[in-house]
């Protein structure tokens, strides 16, 4: 048994395998949401889509990315436990990096606030709801804005450092490591570059969905291992 395997920390590398799992699955739940229901391309039309619907606005505008973010925390501190007596440096800054740009994205993402103004904006006299309509412009600015784009660059050097990381190490196999570094080379445009990054960021989910299917299965042998 590799001297990284801590029996301290099975509970840990269960959690990690059941919320990988759970990151796919929402993955793929984006990725028939946007297909099935794109969403839209003015603040009027988020306004009328939460009127219609408050769960499908929440979800237009990544609800589920925010839970998505949260069960990222754990699987960084999964990978950081298992790497950092053979490589201290690289995955202590990428954990300090990407707990950092998670804290970032939540400022970014603007759901509830325009569920909340959409539900003004329905209730205001015609000739006030201008004012509803900027605060949305303002409110969706901020969604690829300065926080976002900090969040998307640190969670790329976060993840560029970790599958170095894995590469260099004993315990992860070093196709883990590769399939990071590819979503990672797509990352390094943000997906709010436009058309470019959104293609970009598309490309990267590939990569990145057989990079967490890969630490699911890791984190399994390793709750199993030291169950033993």
């Amino acid at each position: 048994m590799n001297s990284s395997y801590d029996p301290r920390f099975r509970l840990l590398y269960r959690i990690g395998e059941y919320f990988a799992l759970a990151m796919l699955i929402i993955i793929a739940l984006q990725i028939v949401v946007y297909v099935i229901s794109p969403p839209p391309d003015t603040v009027k039309g988020f306004y009328e889509l939460f009127s219609r619907n408050t769960f499908l606005g929440l979800l237009s505008l990544d609800f589920l990315y925010l839970l998505n973010n949260i069960i990222l925390v754990i699987i960084y501190l999964a990978i950081f436990v298992l790497l950092y007596k053979e490589q201290p440096v690289a995955s202590l800054l990428a954990l300090i990096l990407g707990l950092i740009g998670v804290a970032c994205y939540f400022p970014s993402n603007p759901a509830f606030e325009m569920m909340t103004l959409g539900s003004q904006y329905f209730k205001a006299l015609p000739e006030q709801q201008s004012i509803y309509l900027a605060a949305g412009e303002a409110v969706l600015a901020g969604y690829t804005g300065t926080s976002f784009n900090s969040y998307y660059f640190l969670s790329t050097i976060c993840l560029l450092l970790l599958s170095y990381a894995m590469i260099k190490s004993t315990v992860f196999k070093k196709a883990v490591g590769f399939w990071g570094l590819i979503s990672g080379f797509f990352m390094i445009i943000p997906s709010s570059a436009g058309l470019l990054g959104m293609i970009f960021s598309l490309l990267s989910l590939i990569p990145w969905m057989i990079f967490i299917l890969m630490l699911m299965l890791k984190f399994k042998e390793l709750a199993s291992m030291t169950a033993e």
